[in-house]
């Protein structure tokens, strides 16, 4: 049986939702009011134009929300995390000196996170993740919510990557 652990998660948190819909909102009701009704939004009324703008900038910022996915997925090869639309990365267990599931605590929100002291971080909610070093001295980070499950199948992959490593230097 190969050891395998897929993972896809999602901004799924209420409350980032019920601050994002009525942000979305908004526009909404300014173009209602301002073209439709022919009545100034607001004291000092955007033009028109911008108005629609930013309604369109503020339904791409929702859409982006609301597509943003997080896929892991783990074998005896290695790992491919995808963060959609953004980034992709395959590593293979022979490029990494370390990988362990750690509690990072807070590391300023929640997204793609540069610089911090675990290399780039790549979550969607929570403070467990597979803290990555590279041979190269890279570091990144991949959140997780399924810790125990990721535990059991890196103690299986660990086990069978050094039983596989004993083997060929026979």
């Amino acid at each position: 049986m190969k050891p395998q652990f897929n993972e896809h998660q999602k901004f799924t948190q209420w409350w980032l939702w019920l601050i994002l819909i009525p942000i979305g909102a908004l526009p909404l009701v300014g173009i209602y009011k301002q073209i439709i009704l022919n009545e100034p939004f607001g004291d000092k009324p955007i033009s028109n134009l911008g108005l629609i703008g930013f309604a369109c900038f503020t339904f791409a910022l929702l859409t982006l929300f609301f597509v943003m996915k997080l896929t892991t997925k783990i074998n005896k090869d290695g790992i491919e995390m995808r963060f959609f639309p953004f980034v992709k990365k395959t590593t293979k267990w022979s490029d990494i000196k370390t990988a362990e599931l750690i509690n990072y605590g807070f590391v300023g929100g929640w997204g793609i996170r540069l610089w911090t002291k675990y290399g780039t971080v790549y979550n969607m909610k929570g403070n467990k993740g597979l803290a990555i070093e590279l041979l190269n001295g890279k570091k990144f980070l991949i959140g997780t919510q399924k810790e125990t499950e990721l535990k059991e199948v890196l103690k299986k992959l660990k086990l069978s990557l050094i039983s596989h490593k004993q083997e060929s230097s026979l």
